[in-house]
């Protein structure tokens, strides 16, 4: 990926991106991917390595963690594999073929379990058990046997829709045309892989006829697989590996493990070095086992899959829009690369934090060629974490090393190591700007922040233009004609200064010698177009309005949280210009907010009670008719507009199970009681929230009634 002034951001960290350079690239990264997924699971020849797909289909997703109201319709976090294509018939999937989320590290493995037992709510020592076993790097196929004769066989297509191969499935040597003791209705999934001894052969095969040779076993057993003549399958050395299932007329086991054994019995292959482990570090044990057999197994892997074990476990967690909870894959690394740090430049983003990104000479990583790397912090260039332990062994970066650059995970390089024995003994530690690059206000790092910012606010033209430019974003008010590129001439030009400004621009601009109409790129036509666009902004929902301000830790979740607490703009605004950090009832309501916590409110209270971003906010707030936030009751429901708040220890569900089952019945779930909460649900161990309940004569029930108050609902 070689950075071009056209997409000259990709190198920046998603949560340094501004919201145009979210959006620009999000849909290059849509592009990117829609193309590599055609190309992959369509036509059997990929342009991208795995590593390389895995880097640009996290930094999408990260980028969609971030600005969320960014997300496309056609987002590559919905998509699995591709459409099929027009040479087969279609098979709609009973149960949709999924893909697995990534993990790259072995911190990432414990983060799995945590994940897994936090949703489920058990305790760290609660026994909890997993299957491990080889990811085949081959294609998803689908049988589907009724009353034990194979009936259906489907590719992955996107997940929903794949190919129906059935002709070609019955050609493959290890796959059973008949199977007996398995339910009436059973669908096995597996992988078609090619052994690389096969391969080989094949490829042999191929020159001697001057036929088309194969880039790598996937994509020969991929091309063999979908061959609209099923002879040509047939002459191919093709094999599958059973390790998953789809629709049952039954269940036919317990447990993940169980299931494989049974699969073996049915006559299916399957993977040998599939294991029953306890624990995250016995996880990883066996992925290093793994890893090591790597290039004796005679077959092609890129990971290891951990399943939870207990089928019932699996049904609880459940799955995300194209990944299952219950599972995950732990990819091998990607590769690394020495390279020259030609520089160190600072960038200075909405929220004046200042980030240093690594000017490097060109060097290729995984196939990519890379010319920039994030360093994110001063700590970071030290040799430290925010913590102040050491990272490198406690190495420093300086302009001018040798430095090892790794892609694993994320698309963004990052700088793995630093060589000393090639250090230029004339180099000097980085000294890290206390000044804006900017504007040359005072860079300071406040306690507890791993980043230094730049004071000048809205006399930084870093932050202000970035502020405006969040400001016009899809998320916040989405003003047709008005986007980064005209709000930087505008500001650049003196027009707009802050958002206030942009509804003025009428009555400024709309006539008079200096006209919108006049300016170049503009007309007549356009120029009303935009006067119109803003007109129809001014009345705007609230949560859009709080979320454009841009306020530091207020995103757009967030944003939606405190406009349905506090209903009216008018209400919060009374509340933020009331509220006493750290102290008071104001405060407590605002730390009640499910979500909120001490440093947004710290945040939000510190902008409302700033006098010139306050009266920055109270100039917009003039031009706009801020709608009230209506909520829409669950019918049906008694605790449909109630305040519920739970506490202690909750034994037939966990805490996220609770909360979202409360809110699908219109109830709004808060962290803390106060004289807003109707009903306090608590279990062993409630402490403080009960006793100020009690106090405050809140309705407490203990879990059992709560599940009998909503019970049928």
């Amino acid at each position: 990926m070689v950075v071009s002034p056209e997409n000259s951001f990709v190198h920046i960290a998603p949560d340094q991106l501004d919201e145009m350079q979210a959006e620009r690239e999000l849909s290059r990264l849509a592009t990117l991917l829609s193309s590599a997924n055609m190309a992959y699971y369509s036509l059997d020849a990929p342009h991208l390595s795995d590593a390389e797909y895995d880097l640009l289909k996290q930094r999408n997703s990260a980028i969609e963690a971030i600005f969320p109201h960014l997300k496309r319709d056609d987002s590559p976090s919905d998509k699995v594999g591709a459409p099929a294509t027009d040479g087969f018939g279609k098979i709609k999937h009973a149960q949709a073929m999924l893909s697995l989320g990534n993990a790259f590290t072995d911190d990432d493995v414990f983060e799995f379990d945590n994940r897994v037992r936090k949703f489920l709510g058990l305790e760290a020592t609660a026994t909890l058990t997993y299957t491990a076993e080889p990811k085949i790097d081959g294609l998803s196929l689908s049988l589907r046997y009724e009353k034990g004769v194979l009936a259906q066989a489907a590719t992955r297509g996107d997940g929903e829709v794949g190919e129906n191969v059935l002709e070609n499935a019955r050609t493959i040597a290890n796959i059973p045309h008949q199977i007996s003791g398995a339910p009436s209705v059973f669908e096995v999934r597996g992988e078609v892989y090619m052994s690389a001894a096969d391969f080989a052969a094949l490829n042999q095969r191929q020159t001697e006829t001057k036929g088309k040779t194969f880039a790598n076993p996937r994509n020969a057993a991929a091309g063999s697989l979908r061959q609209l003549d099923a002879s040509i399958t047939k002459a191919r050395p093709l094999r599958f590996f059973a390790y998953a299932w789809g629709e049952l007329s039954a269940p036919f086991a317990q447990t993940q493990f169980a299931a494989i054994q049974a699969l073996g019995e049915f006559g299916f292959e399957t993977n040998p070095l599939t294991a029953l482990l306890s624990n995250p570090s016995e996880l990883i044990a066996h992925y290093k086992k793994i890893e090591e057999l790597r290039a004796t197994l005679g077959y092609d892997i890129d990971g290891v899959v951990y399943k939870v074990n207990d089928l019932e476990l699996q049904r609880r967690l459940g799955f995300r829009s194209t990944t299952p909870r219950w599972a995950i894959a732990h990819k091998f690394p990607a590769e690394l690369a020495w390279t020259y740090l030609n520089d160190i430049e600072i960038q200075v983003g909405r929220t004046g934090a200042l980030s240093p990104v690594a000017r490097l000479a060109p060097v290729t990583v995984g196939g990519v060629v890379v010319s920039n790397a994030t360093l994110h912090n001063e700590d970071y260039i030290q040799g430290r974490d925010s913590s102040g332990a050491e990272i490198r062994e406690g190495r420093d970066i300086r302009i001018g090393d040798w430095v090892q650059i790794y892609r694993a995970g994320d698309v963004i390089p990052k700088i793995k190591d630093v060589d000393l024995n090639r250090r230029d003994l004339s180099a000097k530690p980085y000294a890290f700007p206390e000044t804006c690059p900017e504007c040359g206000s005072p860079a300071i790092r406040e306690e507890g922040d791993a980043v230094r910012r730049c004071t000048g606010g809205l006399i930084c033209p870093a932050q202000a233009v970035e502020r405006l430019k969040h400001f016009v974003s899809r998320g916040a008010f989405d003003i047709e004609g008005l986007g980064a590129k005209q709000v930087e001439q505008f500001y650049t030009d003196g027009w707009i200064a802050t958002p206030a400004d942009i509804f003025t621009l009428r009555e400024r601009y709309g006539q008079g010698m200096q006209q919108l109409k006049n300016r170049e790129g503009w007309g007549e036509k356009s120029a009303e177009k935009l006067f119109q666009a803003i007109d129809e902004k001014r009345k705007i929902p609230f949560r859009r309005v709080l979320f454009g301000l841009g306020i530091r830790h207020a995103g757009d979740s967030s944003a939606g949280l405190i406009a349905t607490h506090y209903g009216t703009w008018d209400a919060m605004e009374q509340a933020l210009t009331g509220a006493e950090i750290g102290q008071g009832a104001a405060w407590d309501d605002l730390l009640g907010i499910d979500g909120v916590g001490t440093v947004m409110a710290t945040s939000l209270v510190s902008a409302f009670q700033n006098d010139n971003e306050r009266a920055a906010i109270d100039r917009l707030i003039s031009a706009l008719d801020v709608e009230e936030v209506v909520t829409i009751a669950a019918a049906d429901s008694p605790v449909a507009g109630k305040t519920v708040v739970f506490t202690g220890t909750l034994t037939k569900m966990s805490r996220a199970e609770a909360k979202a089952r409360a809110e699908s019945l219109g109830a709004k779930v808060a962290g803390s009681v106060s004289a807003k909460t109707d009903i306090l649900v608590a279990g062993p161990g409630a402490g403080s929230k009960a006793t100020k309940a009690e106090a405050l004569g809140v309705l407490t029930i203990d879990e059992d009634a709560w599940l009998s108050m909503i019970e049928g609902l």
